[in-house]
């Protein structure tokens, strides 16, 4: 058999390739397939790969990837676009998603044939998010939302279901507060510095001006009017040169400067009475109830606007390492290592029967005694003795591993001391280990309080005079332990910060959760779990004394139900001796903290079982008792 038939898809891959240089315009690009997240780097783009079976799904998947990258190849400058990229996340997020909808919608334009394609990656990419299951322009993005718009004004084109649902939701809101300024959309889509200016406009009308920074141009703009009007504006008697220009120029044109001066004022005036126009008349809401305009700064939750916090710059998002010096955290880490020596070997069993399942689904497998495909040379013995015996092939079996982060978020509560939080550390530490061998990243986070019952937010009510439903009052300690891309090795010691004497305290899980979420979905891979291990409900005395007894029960609650609608990140709980169940709709529920290891280990090997039904007979586990 000739070797192109070896892989139907390879003559579609070379095809592809090919074609993919050529929309963007350059020969020396690198074109690979790989299970690894789609982008550019450098001279280099990767696709998604592509089986054997060659798929509708999977063609239309890999052209729409494939020429959304080459428009962003041929049309995209990234010194422009970091030159006037914005600091703050949500209007950096408005800010990325506009120009990559401009490079789409300029392809759209000049090579009419990339639309659909592209169309059918939006497509995919919306459904896998969960878009067309959203029902409040609240759970809703907004980046994504005005993505969306931009390349539908200026493509003319609708969307696709889910990722339609998504921009109704928001175009209301959009419309109503820079409608003005998407009128200029055309003339912008070509000159991506001019197009970069008319994002940071929109950035500014949509609430978020505040998240902008310093304009990139103003420099250059204070040089230019020092240049063209210095002398007007700070005459220097010693130099005569520029004070003569200006004078021959309004000899010239006496009347120029006061039509400037007038024309500027009534434009400033009509603007002051266009704004109060809009002030002054109610708009529409988005559909599902959603707050007319973003509330700047951004809320404290996403999940339940409602819920408050009285002062928030007493909280810590904070590395470990930040927490201890080295010293005392190597110590720290060898009293962790010494006392839980004896249940080192258990857990570094399950761990690796994890591996060998996580494993088996990465390697290589086939499907024999097939009647068309790869020659199987291991039956040719057959043929050789009885040449009746027809030949044999096999065909390579498709198996779905994508690329994969897992969080595991530790409650650091008071009531987690002693034992619990010794075998949390060291199953975080070897399932760490264990996942990493088998490509899978890993962040380790942990969440407590800065101080009990009540911290300086606490103090700051009291000088304030007590005001009626404050919110929570207890400053927060989230702990990165391990970020997702460093390697195990270098930050093990970290997690023996978790045995520092008066380091546990409080647990607000909802804003937990909701801070590790957030981590979570801004990251590139294309699977996300989330697993906490706790060991009880929220608990703040000081929040809990001033404000309703289920004040941060109920937040909890409003945040699994967001992030389990969301469908961004599959989110499972393991209860120590606390019945979670009541909370999350996968959970699992230990009597003994010893069980934590093989409940982790389960939960996480249940995750990547292939069989539906294995999986969801483990997801339905509920309790595990002693």
């Amino acid at each position: 058999m000739s070797k192109q038939s070896d892989n139907p898809a390879d003559p579609f891959k070379k095809a592809l390739a090919d074609a993919t240089k050529v929309m963007a315009n350059d020969p020396e690009l690198n074109v690979s397939y790989s299970v690894d997240p789609s982008g550019l780097s450098g001279d280099s783009m990767r696709l998604p790969q592509v089986s054997r079976r060659l798929t509708r799904d999977e063609v239309l998947l890999t052209r729409g990837t494939a020429d959304a990258l080459a428009m962003q190849r041929r049309y995209h400058n990234e010194v422009l676009h970091a030159r006037y990229a914005p600091p703050g996340d949500m209007a950096r997020s408005l800010y990325e998603a506009m120009e990559t909808a401009r490079c789409e919608a300029m392809g759209a334009r000049d090579m009419p044939g990339t639309a659909g394609n592209i169309d059918a990656k939006i497509g995919h990419e919306a459904a896998r998010l969960g878009y067309e299951q959203i029902t409040q322009a609240a759970d809703a993005p907004l980046s994504a939302a005005a993505g969306y718009m931009i390349r539908h004004l200026a493509t003319g084109r609708d969307l696709p279901p889910a990722a339609q649902n998504v921009m109704e939701l928001w175009r209301g809101f959009i419309e109503d507060q820079a409608g003005g300024t998407l009128e200029d959309l055309q003339e912008k889509l070509s000159d991506q510095a001019e197009f970069a200016k008319f994002a940071r406009q929109v950035i500014d009308d949509l609430g978020y001006g505040d998240q902008l920074g310093d304009d990139p141009d103003q420099n250059d703009e204070d040089q230019q009017d020092d240049a063209d009007d210095g002398a007007e504006e700070q005459p220097d008697p010693d130099s005569t040169g520029q004070d003569d220009q200006d004078d021959e120029q309004a000899e010239a044109d006496p009347e120029q400067s006061q039509d400037d001066t007038q024309d500027s004022s009534e434009a400033q005036v009509s603007m002051d009475d266009l704004a109060d126009e809009e002030l002054g008349e109610e708009a529409e809401l988005p559909e599902g109830d959603a707050p007319l305009e973003p509330p700047p700064p951004a809320p404290f939750s996403e999940a339940d606007p409602n819920y408050a916090v009285y002062d928030a710059q007493f909280d810590e998002e904070i590395p470990a390492e930040e927490l201890a010096e080295p010293a005392e955290l190597e110590r720290l880490r060898a009293y962790l290592d010494q006392q839980l020596e004896p249940l080192k070997g258990a857990v570094s069993r399950l761990a690796n029967k994890l591996q060998r399942r996580l494993q088996a689904q990465q390697n290589r497998s086939w499907l024999f005694d097939m009647e068309e495909g790869i020659l199987d040379a291991g039956r040719l013995a057959r043929v050789v003795a009885n040449p009746t015996t027809p030949l044999s092939f096999k065909v390579e079996k498709d198996t779905e591993f994508r690329d994969t982060v897992v969080t595991l978020l530790l409650d650091n509560s008071g009531s987690m001391r002693g034992r619990p939080i010794s075998i949390a550390a060291i199953c975080a530490d070897v399932l760490a280990r264990t996942l990493e061998r088998c490509s899978v990243k890993v962040e380790i986070l942990g969440f407590t309080t800065r101080a009990w019952k009540g911290g300086q937010s606490r103090e700051k009510w009291l000088a304030d005079g007590r005001p009626q439903q404050p919110g929570r009052l207890n400053d927060l300690r989230h702990i990165i332990y391990k970020h997702a891309d460093a390697p195990m090795r270098r930050t093990r010691t970290n997690l023996g910060l978790m045995m520092k004497e008066g380091l546990l305290k409080e647990n607000i899980d909802g804003e937990a959760l909701e801070w590790a979420h957030r981590r979570l979905i801004s990251r590139h891979e294309a699977r996300k779990v989330l697993m906490v291990i706790s060991d009880g409900a929220p608990v703040d005395d000081s929040t809990l004394s001033v404000n309703p007894a289920n004040y941060l029960e109920k937040h909890l609650r409003d945040v699994i139900a967001m992030v389990e609608k969301r469908k961004q990140v599959e989110l499972i709980a393991i209860g120590i001796g606390h019945d979670v169940t009541r909370y999350y709709q996968h959970a699992v529920t230990i009597t003994d903290v010893d069980q934590l290891a093989g409940a982790m280990t389960e939960q996480l090997a249940g995750l990547f079982d292939q069989d539906p039904r294995a999986r969801a007979r483990l997801m339905g586990i509920k309790k595990v008792t002693g």
